[in-house]
């Protein structure tokens, strides 16, 4: 993984658009403002009891979406 860099929220929007899903219905299940979902979009991580929401919410596990062999690089979530 050299030059790869995972990026959750990418991968996130992804799935919401994939599946026809709405920004308003996900803020609405997640009880949040629709800027939130968008900015969560834009992140290159993600806290897990947010990731695990949307796993719920979304019924898909983003957990397993990750790298095997994925580690946080210096600087992300600073």
């Amino acid at each position: 993984m050299d030059n790869y860099q995972f990026h959750i929220g990418h991968l996130i929007k992804q799935h919401v658009e994939s599946h026809g899903i709405g920004v308003g219905w996900l803020s609405k299940q997640l009880h949040c403002h629709s800027n939130t979902i968008y900015n969560i979009f834009e992140r290159n991580w993600i806290d897990t009891q947010t990731l695990m929401k949307l796993s719920q919410v979304l019924n898909h596990d983003f957990f397993a979406d990750f790298p095997a062999n994925y580690q946080k690089r210096s600087g992300e979530g600073e």
